[in-house]
């Protein structure tokens, strides 16, 4: 099977997959990655074949969905690579890079790097900032049925990983617990460029956002 046609199937699949996921984790998302990371690495030496192939599978199935197993990603995304006879160091550097391209938290340390893991965080990254990324942030808050905001309850930013993932706190604590840090963690020159953008879009959100709360 030649590798436009495996391309073709992973789409397929993904977009099968993720039909009735939460809005912002749903294919829409997916296909902003990936059309995101395509762009990136026009200007990266990556291998746009496994470049393609996690952004399509980074989200196969996020963790916060399936009771905090991270296992069940790669997991999901190896079986489907198997079957569709993509080479095996293909899948182990897919598999690696969705096991280490989510956020977590910002304090647990990567035990995985490669330029194309870099160039698909950035593109994921992007689409949680700007306009798309607030829209996404207060839908899953909704989705958590989560306050939109609290005064009384302060962003933690020494959360651990496990605190990350438990967190309850009212939606606009994410804001500051991790979509205004990530401009700064972006690795590309062409992902910097853009979330420079996105990100002052964010901090202009919050001056209205405060302006009508008070």
């Amino acid at each position: 099977m030649h590798q436009k046609e495996q391309l073709n199937k992973t789409i397929a699949f993904a977009k099968e997959t993720l039909t009735n996921a939460e809005g912002g984790h749903d294919w829409f998302h997916t296909e902003r990655v990936y059309k995101t990371a395509l762009l990136i690495a026009k200007t990266e030496n990556v291998d746009t074949f496994i470049v393609s192939l996690g952004a399509l599978l980074h989200d196969i199935a996020d963790s916060k969905f399936h009771n905090g197993d991270e296992s069940v990603g790669p997991k999901t995304a190896r079986e489907f690579l198997f079957k569709i006879n993509v080479d095996s160091a293909v899948i182990e550097h897919v598999v690696n890079i969705i096991e280490n391209i989510s956020f977590k938290g910002g304090n647990e340390k990567q035990k995985f790097n490669s330029l194309e893991l870099k160039v698909i965080q950035d593109a994921d990254r992007l689409d949680a900032i700007g306009a798309i990324g607030i829209a996404r942030c207060f839908n899953y808050g909704g989705y958590k049925n989560r306050p939109l905001y609290n005064p009384d309850i302060k962003p933690n930013l020494a959360m651990s990983k496990e605190e990350y993932k438990a967190s309850n706190a009212p939606t606009i604590n994410h804001f500051y617990e991790k979509l205004l840090l990530l401009k700064d963690r972006m690795h590309t020159k062409t992902a910097k460029a853009i979330a420079l953008e996105r990100h002052n879009f964010m901090l202009k959100f919050l001056d209205q956002f405060y302006k009508e709360w008070h």
